[in-house]
């Protein structure tokens, strides 16, 4: 299960490269706790399509995800932790960004949805 994990964890950031909210809603949990540079915060379906459609301007694009590590904890919730570079692209091209991330995934009705995310964005002097 955990290569399954990972590769939910790639299709949550295709759905979000793709600007593709209908894949990242089915890919979510409500509410869900999402913890990054502006706090924690439970965020529930609204606010997090709010959320999802105020970044429409900034287009990403995944450059690289390394150092991913996993565990199914119960046969009921998997945790990943990996290292993501990502561009942010708007009218020019801005430095690539480098985050360490976590996520816990669920499975409830036989399907998995991610119910916790976290971002730690790398200085940029920070080497990944």
């Amino acid at each position: 299960m955990e290569t399954g994990i990972i590769e939910l964890e790639r299709k949550y950031w295709q759905g979000m490269e793709n600007h593709d909210y209908a894949t990242v809603k089915n890919l979510t949990h409500f509410p869900c706790i999402i913890a990054g540079r502006n706090g924690v915060q439970s965020v529930d379906e609204n606010t997090f399509k709010s959320m999802f459609e105020s970044g429409g301007g900034d287009k990403i694009k995944v450059l690289n995800i390394t150092d991913i590590q996993t565990k199914l904890v119960t046969e009921n919730t998997a945790i990943i932790g990996y290292l993501i570079e990502f561009g942010i692209t708007d009218d020019k091209q801005k430095v690539p960004v480098k985050c360490a991330c976590t996520s816990t995934w669920i499975k409830e009705n036989s399907h998995w949805i991610c119910a916790m995310h976290t971002e730690t964005e790398f200085k940029s002097n920070a080497k990944a």
